[in-house]
């Protein structure tokens, strides 16, 4: 039988970094520049009923550290052309796009996954710019010969 592990919980409110509305990791010294602490914080997301927190299992406990974040969480950092379009989640998570849970806010694409959103990096959106379309003040995606008009909020 496995043994439950210990738990140690830092509010984010006491948390010493954050993700700004870009996917960029900060602290008080600025945006993080060490590209595998960057990747580890990413990898490490989760979430439960109180929120988003980066999490680690040492020795016999778990940590969780909730973190603030400006806009959103999960972030598409990556997108790759298939059969289907498929998205790298700054996680490394990789989900299909779909195009019916996209909706534009602020200038910005998200789409709705589960009971949250994601936002698009400009990386992401250079990656897909091809199938959007504007036209007569509506956002449009074309994927496998169908348009699908993008909300805005």
């Amino acid at each position: 039988m496995a043994k439950k592990l210990q738990e140690i919980i830092i509010p984010k409110e006491k948390a010493v970094f954050w993700l700004d509305k870009n996917g960029f990791w900060h602290n008080k010294y600025g945006k993080f520049q060490h590209k595998k602490i960057i990747d580890y914080f990413h990898a490490s997301i989760d979430k439960d009923k109180d929120g988003y927190y980066l999490g680690q299992v040492r020795d016999n406990y778990r940590e969780k550290v909730y973190f603030h974040y400006e806009d959103k969480a999960l972030f598409v950092f990556d997108v790759i052309k298939d059969n289907d379009i498929t998205l790298v989640l700054n996680t490394k998570k990789q989900i299909k796009l779909k195009p019916k849970n996209l909706y534009i806010k602020d200038d910005n694409l998200y789409m709705f996954f589960k009971d949250d959103a994601i936002k698009f990096t400009e990386h992401s959106l250079m990656k897909i710019s091809d199938l959007l379309k504007y036209e007569g003040d509506k956002y449009f995606i074309r994927i496998e010969n169908r348009r699908y008009e993008i909300k805005k909020m």
